[in-house]
């Protein structure tokens, strides 16, 4: 499993433009399961924590509007320089937690990327 999210980490680092950091959460408990930032003061671990809460929000306005068979896929939080997106997983059960700066973000490849790592999040997890 360590291997597996190191190796997640690193290819994000090297492969999202504007990467800040990155955290791996458990919905059900909070635990966080990796966590990396290339900024000194920016604890991706605290992050995921705040914004498990505004995923178990949203779930719980899902099914409060009774809308049966709906999943969160992502939610897009953006600030004034910062994209902030949380992307849960199918199995609604983990999600990546990824900061990126918006002035050198590419939304498009870091969706694919999240994607392809979420679905192995899911089987390796």
């Amino acid at each position: 499993m360590s291997d597996f999210l190191t190796q997640f980490g690193e290819d994000l680092k090297k492969n999202v433009p504007g990467f800040i950091a990155v955290s791996v959460a458990e919905i059900a408990s909070g635990m966080s399961y990796y966590s990396q930032s290339v900024v000194a003061d920016f604890d991706p671990e605290l992050a995921s924590a705040y914004n498990l809460e505004v995923v178990k929000a949203k779930m719980n306005a899902i099914k409060a509007l009774g809308l049966q068979g709906q999943v969160i896929d992502n939610i897009m939080i953006t600030l004034s320089s910062q994209i902030h997106i949380i992307d849960v997983s199918d199995n609604q059960d983990y999600f990546i937690y990824l900061a990126v700066d918006s002035t050198k973000a590419n939304l498009g490849m870091t969706k694919s990327i999240l994607n392809k790592y979420k679905k192995e999040i899911v089987a390796k997890l």
